[in-house]
């Protein structure tokens, strides 16, 4: 636990002066502090993180590895403490970088189209968006809102539901007619499942015979893919087939691009998609908030 003594944006601040000042007594200049107080801070700030950060062998201030990527991150740090204060002077109005991080699917088909809308509505935000069906740490990505589908895992995360869609197993016309169709969950043994290469997936299709009871198939194919909008983009091709979300490739089943199978055994169960973030009430950034209140009002799953 941290000593409630440390003064750490205060390190920061200093440490940072002192790189762009080139010297330890132009940063004491400009810090008004005297230069073996700089120095003594900044022996201090080693001492703490274990790290040496200048080094001291030559005449002219010389970063090691760990001290630029330490001054690197202090950088960010104070700009998000400025941008902070401002938001808050300013009595809490959307401004600032909004980092979203989005699983695949909902980034390309919801998220991207609506990003417009959010932009012109919210001018002072600007948004940095990254794709991907990993499961990031918000802390480490140093993300405001991330963009989860599946259940989520206990964290002391805050999460607020965007909507939830059925699942359907599905498969191209093209594939169907070399394959054959299957009419009943045993008939997939043996068809080409595609599976995907993240951990938290499942390794078997469910399904529910007649009286309800649970049928698992296990997925066994040629195939891995990394993520949703790949899954789909392989199962268009006919390679094999997929069970994905309904709401993701409802548009490819209205126009025959893809063919949903053994809805008869379909066990019903429906994937939920979250934003989880960090904080809540008033302490949530104003930038948080209106971003997620936007989805609230024009996600449709």
């Amino acid at each position: 636990m941290a000593r409630p003594d440390i003064n750490r944006s205060g390190e920061i601040e200093v440490f940072v002066r002192v790189v762009e000042a080139g010297s330890f007594s132009a940063a004491a200049r400009e810090l008004r502090m005297t230069p073996s107080a700089v120095s003594k801070l900044i022996a201090r700030l080693e001492a703490r993180l274990g790290a040496r950060l200048i080094s001291r062998s030559t005449r002219k201030l010389q970063l090691t590895p760990e001290g630029a990527a330490f001054h690197d991150s202090g950088v960010r740090i104070l700009a998000d403490m400025v941008a902070a204060e401002r938001e808050a002077a300013a009595g809490a109005a959307p401004r600032g970088r909004l980092r979203i991080n989005s699983y695949v699917p909902f980034g390309q088909h919801r998220l991207m189209p609506l990003m417009p809308r959010f932009l012109e509505r919210y001018p002072e935000i600007s948004v940095e968006a990254v794709l991907t069906d990993s499961v990031i740490d918000l802390m480490e990505e140093r993300a405001d809102i991330a963009i989860r589908a599946g259940p989520l895992r206990e964290s002391r995360l805050v999460a607020r539901k965007l909507g939830q869609s059925r699942m359907v197993v599905v498969a191209s016309p093209a594939y169907l007619k070399a394959r054959g169709t299957p009419r009943v969950p045993a008939d997939l043994v043996g068809h080409n499942l595609l599976a995907f290469g993240f951990v938290r997936h499942i390794d078997r299709l469910p399904f529910a015979n007649a009286k309800g009871a649970p049928v698992m198939i296990p997925i066994a194919g040629n195939a891995t893919v990394s993520d949703g909008e790949a899954m789909r983009l392989t199962t268009l091709a006919g390679a094999g087939v997929a069970r994905l979300a309904r709401w993701h490739v409802e548009p490819d089943i209205a126009a025959g691009r893809l063919v949903p199978l053994l809805e008869a055994f379909n066990p019903g169960d429906e994937e939920p998609t979250h934003a989880v973030y960090v904080g809540q009430g008033k302490h949530l950034p104003a930038r948080v908030r209106a971003f997620l209140d936007f989805l609230a009002e024009t996600v449709r799953l």
